[in-house]
């Protein structure tokens, strides 16, 4: 199936918790978006603080607005802080270049969505997402055990 469906989506988050308690994490918040960047699911694990949410869409939301991995928008935020401050600002707060969010991939290589996490660090924010992705079915960037 090439479309991210509400069950993939759900699959997407469930999956992501799952893998995150497995691994020790603290409790996350999944947020999975389509590709136009409107939210599939919403999921909050037990003990997930409220601000979680804000931050999993902010990462989820720039990922599929920019077409790149969270990661990689950290990385260039770096080499260009005032254009993605202005980026936040144009965003109304929706944008937040930070790893922990991955982008969907169908089996055709195209984006039709973004899973975005806030709980752990970083990295396991984005392998937490990357399992979950992987479990619906779809490819994510960057894919698990990678750093763009």
């Amino acid at each position: 199936m090439s479309q991210l469906t509400l069950e993939k989506a759900n699959t997407i988050a469930e999956k992501a918790i799952e893998q995150a308690r497995s691994a020790g994490v603290l409790p996350l918040t999944v947020v999975v978006l389509d590709a136009a960047g409107h939210i599939k699911v919403v999921h909050r694990d037990d003990g997930a603080s409220m601000f979680r949410f804000d931050v999993a869409l902010g990462k989820a939301w720039g990922a599929v607005s920019m077409g790149a991995p969270s990661r990689v928008l950290a990385e260039r935020a770096q080499d260009n802080p005032n254009f993605f401050v202005t980026l936040a600002a144009t965003a109304q707060g929706k944008f937040l270049p930070q790893p922990g969010a991955v982008l969907i991939k169908n089996a055709n290589g195209e984006v039709i969505g973004a899973a975005g996490a806030s709980g752990g660090t970083g990295d396991e924010d984005e392998a937490a997402c990357a399992a979950g992705v992987a479990a619906a079915g779809f490819v994510s960037d960057p894919a698990p055990d990678s750093k763009t």
